[in-house]
């Protein structure tokens, strides 16, 4: 009997002592969690003595403690590219601006001869586009993003569509010096598109290479397989493999003090009308020479569809 009663109270004092430690273990996990909350530390809560279902809790614990600070650095990373975003919205509206409230000031002097006025009206009317060019960018960007931008799909005729611009460009290459290669095959099946988004992708590309190539330009297209591959490739001396992996991000330019009037938004708007009518887009650098490239989907003839 007595010793019946020493088993029983070595057993109750052996459970007391697991309570205790059980209970001082929790508590400890209980600061661990008030601290990493308080300190915004990534450390996990851990338990001073084991326990298999309060472990498991804490392993759910620290899975959701992952996921918030997660949360949190992706929100801070938004929240900086929103400013950021906004920085250089405000920069490339406001020079310009500032541009044509100078020239309307001196517009406003009595002795101006008719030559120097029509100087100076004929600079406001240039920063005045190119203000509307920017705007017009920002908008559409938005309504593609939004997926309010409305497209048409059918078959194209990208020859067709390249030829009439390289044509409306031709002033426009010759001024800057350029020396255009054009391989455009005619027999170039139709592809699946939607004819002003084409030409839009194609205008912003050859914009792109107006204002950042030099020298020759080359515009291909070719069939691959079950697409029809365009190329449009320009020399780009101050591009960097670095800088090729952003070039298709909103507001990106190698211009990294904006001293021009070029937004950054040109490619951004290519990829995204692009990817939006079932192209594939992607920007090369080789020899200092730059490429963007598009796969576009054939049309099927037949059943009127995007061919396998």
């Amino acid at each position: 009997m007595v010793i019946l009663c020493l088993v029983l109270a070595l057993l109750c004092a052996g459970l007391a002592f697991w309570v205790w430690t059980q209970r001082c273990s929790l508590r400890s996990a209980a600061r661990q969690l008030r601290e990493l909350e308080e300190q915004g530390s990534a450390g996990r809560v851990r338990l001073a003595a084991p326990n298999g279902t309060a472990e498991e809790l804490l392993e759910g614990v620290n899975r959701l403690l992952e996921l918030r600070r997660a949360d949190r650095a992706e929100s801070r990373e938004r929240e900086q590219e929103l400013r950021r975003q906004i920085s250089n919205i405000s920069h490339d509206l406001r020079t310009p601006l500032t541009s044509i409230l100078g020239y309307l000031q001196l517009l406003e002097g009595a002795d101006l001869t008719p030559e120097q006025r029509a100087e100076y009206l004929a600079v406001v009317k240039s920063r005045a586009q190119a203000l509307q060019s920017l705007i017009t960018s920002f908008y559409d960007l938005s309504r593609l993003e939004g997926g309010e931008f409305p497209l048409e799909v059918r078959p194209v005729d990208l020859r067709g569509t390249l030829a009439q611009l390289l044509a409306a460009f031709y002033g426009d290459f010759t001024d800057a010096g350029f020396q255009v290669e054009v391989d455009l095959p005619e027999n170039l099946p139709a592809v699946r598109a939607d004819p002003g988004g084409a030409l839009r992708v194609f205008t912003n590309l050859l914009r792109n290479a107006l204002d950042h190539g030099a020298g020759t330009m080359e515009v291909r297209a070719w069939q691959e397989g079950g697409r029809v591959v365009t190329a449009v490739t320009n020399a780009a001396p101050g591009l960097t493999e670095e800088d090729v992996g952003h070039v298709f991000d909103r507001f990106f330019t190698a211009d990294k003090m904006r001293t021009g009037r070029n937004t950054g938004l040109g490619l951004a708007i290519v990829k995204s009308l692009g990817e939006q009518m079932g192209a594939a887009v992607r920007a090369e650098l080789e020899g200092g020479r730059f490429t963007v490239r598009m796969d576009w989907h054939l049309w099927d003839k037949n059943a009127g569809r995007e061919a396998c």
